[in-house]
């Protein structure tokens, strides 16, 4: 099978991660584009091929898209639109890792009339846990309920909102801010943000979980009628969601995103001590028994090529190269758009990227019992 070649947007952390994780495959050429000439003088030391361009050139992105099998967006939100629309002017697949809803139905726009394949929010959450949560869905004959909880924490909290910035903080903003969607007595709703507290536990650390948006993914529409309810919630160690409340509405910086972000950015740390808890429960009629199942999977920081590289970068990474990989073993639609519930977890897990789930597992997947 020939080698594919890879585009990749945007030289930030994530997208540094992502160009360290193929160039490791032999099947994939990497070359990696950004305004910023710093992060590509980062990725260049590795031997991957970078070029520096206005991302915001339509005719430069589409030159630099040319003969290339697949583009991956790890750019900010605000610029998927014009970076979809030049992979489709250039011919080649498009993935990217957005949690944001609207440029999500850009990308969908997009791939309506499309001769190749559009797959955007492949990272974490949205990405990995939709993937996990429909597959956990699937093994009931009867499905009530699926709850999809997710966090990236640091290990050692220290400050009063036990947490430290780990990736995208307009990433985090949106998800606090923007409307969230659920399943509610089987249709598609939309909830408040930081709403529905709850509190679970896992090897005997409590956590809180509070709707944020964007982590669902398609699956409320995929999951419309066949499901009462279905949620996603971010997880924080207890007494973080309280002070967010504070930031945002009663000193009102939901009106002040642009101060929010440098409070954030100024005041909280960041770290690669990390950890990402992927944590999906489902319940409902298997073999004439209402039964409840769950899927956990935490992932820490790690080496990988002689580097350490944070729980984050490393989980999003590779949601997004293993449905590349996929779609490159031709295990996924070759045209249109592509929600996460179309890929088999057992599919993903067998990748070369994917086995970086696998070794976070917590719980077996035992679909028989």
């Amino acid at each position: 099978m020939a080698r594919w070649k890879i585009c990749i947007v945007g030289a930030g952390k994530i997208g540094q991660m992502i160009a360290a994780l193929l160039k490791t495959s032999v099947h994939y050429d990497v070359r990696v584009i950004d305004r910023d000439a710093n992060g590509l003088a980062q990725i260049e030391t590795t031997g991957v091929e970078v070029k520096q361009i206005d991302v915001e050139d339509a005719r430069a992105l589409t030159e630099a898209f040319g003969g290339c099998d697949a583009v991956i967006s790890a750019a900010p939100f605000f610029l998927t639109p014009a970076i979809a629309t030049a992979a489709k002017a250039a011919g080649a697949h498009y993935f990217d890792l957005t949690e944001d809803v609207a440029a999500t139905d850009a990308v969908r726009a997009l791939a309506r009339d499309a001769e190749t394949a559009f797959m955007p929010q492949c990272g974490l959450a949205p990405g990995f846990v939709g993937i996990a949560g429909a597959d956990l869905a699937d093994q009931f004959d009867e499905l009530d309920t699926l709850s999809l909880r997710v966090g990236a924490l640091p290990l050692y909290p220290t400050n009063a909102l036990k947490y430290n910035l780990t990736w995208s903080t307009d990433g985090l903003i949106n998800e606090y801010l923007n409307p969230c969607d659920a399943l509610i007595d089987g249709r598609p709703v939309k909830v408040a943000p930081l709403e529905d507290l709850e509190i679970i536990s896992h090897d005997g650390v409590d956590y809180e979980c509070f709707n944020t948006s964007g982590g669902l993914g398609t699956l409320s529409e995929s999951l419309s009628g066949k499901a009462r309810r279905v949620s996603y919630r971010t997880i924080r160690y207890p007494g973080h969601r309280d002070i967010i409340k504070l930031l945002l509405d009663d000193l009102g910086l939901a009106r002040r995103r642009d101060l929010l972000k440098e409070v954030f950015e100024t005041a909280l740390p960041r770290t690669k001590q990390d950890v990402v808890l992927v944590f999906c429960t489902a319940t409902g009629m298997k073999n004439g028994v209402f039964t409840e199942r769950s899927y956990v999977n935490k992932s820490t920081a790690r080496q990988i090529a002689g580097k350490t590289w944070s729980a984050i970068q490393v989980t999003t990474a590779a949601g997004v190269t293993a449905v590349v990989d996929l779609m490159r073993q031709g295990k996924l639609p070759a045209k249109g758009f592509i929600g996460q519930e179309q890929v088999q977890l057992d599919d993903f897990l067998a990748t070369e990227f994917g086995a970086l789930y696998g070794a976070g597992a917590v719980t077996p997947l035992d679909r028989a019992a």
